[in-house]
């Protein structure tokens, strides 16, 4: 289980990197991270929404659309993780 939690961790961290690449930024992200401060904007934030339920192939319920579930790293992953669970448990 852990290499499933450290492989949804790398993604999300490639996907935000790629975002702040578009915009001419760098940033060193790491789990704690606030996404705000490392430089995405809420246009980010629906492109990182997008490209989150692209890359894990689900789409993010509208419940789960909510400013805590897209402040880091963590937080992203954590809600990744909970709405992969029924699929990795069938």
């Amino acid at each position: 289980m852990q290499a499933f939690g450290t492989d949804v961790r790398n993604r999300i961290i490639k996907l935000v990197k790629g975002i702040l690449a578009q915009n001419s930024l760098a940033a060193d992200i790491t789990l704690s991270t606030k996404l705000v401060d490392a430089g995405l904007t809420s246009m980010d934030m629906v492109n990182l929404m997008l490209g989150v339920e692209a890359e894990f192939d689900f789409t993010i319920p509208q419940t789960e659309i909510t400013p805590e579930n897209f402040q880091s790293v963590e937080t992203l992953e954590r809600m990744v993780a909970t709405q992969l669970q029924p699929a990795t448990a069938a």
